[in-house]
This record gives C-alpha cells, structure tokens and sequence, in this order.
C-alpha cells in the first residue's frame, strides 16, 4: 500500500486554488509522482471531475510525442474545452526547453491550477524564470524520513522495532522503491542502479564534458564523507593518487554545484553563535539520503556520528527549519536550527557510552552565554539531562514523540 504523506500535503492543501504555480521539487525517485497522484486523488474525492485534471509524465512514454514546449502547450490546450477550473500536473518539466514560456501562457489564458515536479534545482532560474517571477512556490520532497518508513514498513504488515529499525536506515535510507527489496545485495543494486541513473539523467546528459567515471567515483566519495569538513584539494588530491588521473579543485566544485542542483547533496553554512549571524562558507554537506552514503562505504560504523548526523540535519529540514552549523569560539556545535527569530542548539552523537563522551558532548556548551535552548541527541534510553542541557533519544525524536522548543 502506499504511503499518504501527510506532513507534505498539509503544506500543499491551502495552495490547490491559489493561483501560483506549485513547482514539487527533489532527488529523483523520492515520491514526487506519487504525491502528485495523491493530490490528484484528493481533488477528485473532493468533488473535481476527472475530466478537469490534466495530468502528464514527460518521462512516459505515452508523452514522447511532446518534445518542445510548443507541443506540451498545444497537447494541454486541446484538452481544456470549458471555462470551468483545471488542474494541470506536468511530471519532469525541467525535460522541456524554454518550457516556463508554457506556464506563464497556460496561467494568463486559462482558469488553472497548476502543479509541476523537477529533478533540478535550476528549472526555475535564468532568463526564462523572469516569466514566472512572484508566481510560484516551491515544495521540496525528501526520500521517507525514518518516521515515514517506520509507518510505510507499519502499513504493509512488515514487523518492525523502531530501536532496532534505526541501524537499517542509517545504512540503506529511505528511498521509497528500496523497501521492496528484503536482501541487502537487492537493495544496494537499486540504490546503485539509482544513482547511476541520477548522474545520466540529470547531469551528464547536460554537460557530455564531464568524465562520466570520474564524476561517479568522486560524487560518491564526496558522500561517504557527508557531514565532514569539506576540502576540495584533499580530495583532488586523493583521487588523482588513486586513478593516476590529474584532477583540479575547481572540478571538484563543479562535481559539487552539480549534485547540489540534482538534490543530491545540501549544504550546511556556518553560523557564529557568539555573533548571532550567519555566515557565508558551506564548509559542510549532507547528503539527500544515506543509502546513497553507504554506495562507496565497504563497510558500516554504526557509531560514526556523521552517518547520524546526516539523518537529523534532513529531518530538521523536512520539519521546516532552516539548519547552521554552529561555529563557536573554540569548535564547532553539530547544529543550530532557526524558525523565524527562534532558534535552539544541537549535538549529535551515537551512543554516550562514557563519562568522556557525555563530557565533551555536554561540554560544547560551556562557553556558549547564548540562552537559547541546548540539546543532546543519542541512541541512549536513559535521560542524561543536566546543567539545563536536555538529552533526547534520536529514535524519538524522528517518530516525533518529543520536538524542539526554541527562543
């Protein structure tokens, strides 16, 4: 059965009759077609005739016909017969050349409601995106998060302890399509396959200058270091020692940007606490999901933070804040996570195993004057809590049975 992704919907609903286009944006395979059919399936239980949604997948074959913007514009024009309201979904748009020309004549001749999903963050940038300025808002749609998975594994009768479910997402993620799969050699072919199919589609296919081997093997090593400080001249430096291949920094940014747009990766800037602003180095980035982190993994640390790490700086963002790393005047705090003018502190670790771990995970804090609330997350089952620091267990706080309060 599939999964109705509620948090998501909840942010779409009170923009199905507004009039700006909603651009459902993320990682190829993370859900946007079947959220996009949810929505579909809600309009029509709500009254919508199925004569009035339009719906079309550039990446059927069913819509080979349509290879320019001129020729989506014709399909959908012939299909809008009254002047009664229409909801149109257009899957991969960012497929079509100049296709914001479409949108922006589709919005100004007919009664519509327009919804849209793209593998890439540049679609609505440019010159052409001038035409569409003000009139879109953008959702972007994360891989299950592990309450998501737990409750998807929950509704097809598939058993699953939550505190011991934990170590299988860290290694494989969430990427819905995966949990068909019961072998882990099954399920790391489909992440590979997956990947592989991300850097054809999405990326080489638009830049055939790139060394499709060396992207892969470099991409992927990028990611099994995900959370890491970042050095683009370490990793030159180790790949052109490994293949014997010169390789430049400046590539290595450019392998980065480009997995950045394909949702691949995000970047995590710095914040100075003690400064309270944030600032502009991205020293830091996580990837979309870790199954795509244990491509390149031989094997598992189930006590590298960083694999952790990853997972509560994507669930910050799917929950709606906006996710620093903090740097303070001696280190570094794992996060801050910012709502408004709200904020609190995190730190991140596996398991507080020893009075040396607890010290230096509750110890970040000790020179930090801001007031603002200080967390500790773990795997442990006992509360830690002291000196006003409040520990929480990562299983929980992904199920959503405690949350962050901030000031």
């Amino acid at each position: 059965m599939q999964l109705i992704r509620e948090d998501y919907l909840k942010l779409i609903r009170p923009y199905y009759d507004v009039d700006l286009i909603k651009v459902i944006t993320g990682v190829r395979r993370s859900g946007k077609s079947v959220l996009m059919d949810t929505i579909k399936n809600e309009l029509l239980f709500n009254g919508i005739s199925g004569s009035h949604i339009i719906s079309i997948n550039l990446e059927d074959l069913d819509y080979s016909f349509i290879t320019t913007a001129n020729e989506l514009h014709s399909e959908i024009k012939s299909l809008i017969i009254d002047q009664e309201k229409y909801y149109i979904f257009i899957d991969e748009i960012q497929h079509l050349e100049d296709f914001e020309k479409v949108l922006a004549s589709l919005k100004a001749k007919f009664n519509c409601s327009i919804f849209v999903t793209g593998s890439d963050s540049t679609m609505l940038s440019g010159e052409l995106a001038t035409l569409l300025t003000g009139r879109t808002v953008e959702f972007e749609i994360f891989p299950f998060s592990f309450k998501e998975s737990v409750d998807f594994l929950a509704l097809n009768n598939i058993e699953c302890n939550p505190d011991e479910f934990i170590n299988d997402y860290i290694k494989w993620g969430g990427f819905p399509l995966r949990f068909s799969f019961r072998e882990e050699n099954s399920v790391k072919r489909f992440l590979d396959n997956l990947y592989s199919n991300m850097v054809n589609r999405d990326i080489i296919k638009k830049s055939s200058k790139i060394d499709r081997s060396a992207f892969k093997d470099i991409s992927l090593y990028i990611m099994s270091n995900a959370g890491k400080e970042f050095s683009a001249e370490n990793i030159a430096n180790y790949y052109s020692q490994k293949s014997k291949k010169k390789i430049s920094s400046r590539t290595i940014y450019n392998y980065l940007e480009k997995l950045h747009k394909a949702y691949i990766l995000h970047s995590c800037k710095k914040y100075n606490i003690s400064g309270k602003a944030a600032l502009e180095s991205s020293d830091k980035f996580y990837a979309t999901d870790t199954g795509l982190r244990t491509l390149n993994t031989n094997t598992i640390n189930y006590e590298d933070t960083f694999f952790l790490e990853n997972i509560i700086y994507n669930e910050l963002l799917i929950q709606g804040f906006t996710v620093f790393t903090g740097k303070t005047y001696k280190g570094e705090i794992d996060f801050v996570a910012i709502k408004g003018n709200k904020k609190c502190f995190i730190q991140v670790s596996y398991l507080l195993s020893s009075e040396e771990t607890i010290k230096r995970e509750f110890g970040a804090y000790d020179k930090i004057s801001d007031a603002s609330p200080k967390y500790v997350l773990s795997l442990d089952r006992v509360d830690l809590s002291h000196d006003g620091i409040e520990h929480l267990n990562i299983v929980d706080f992904l199920l959503h049975k405690v949350s962050l309060h901030l000031s």
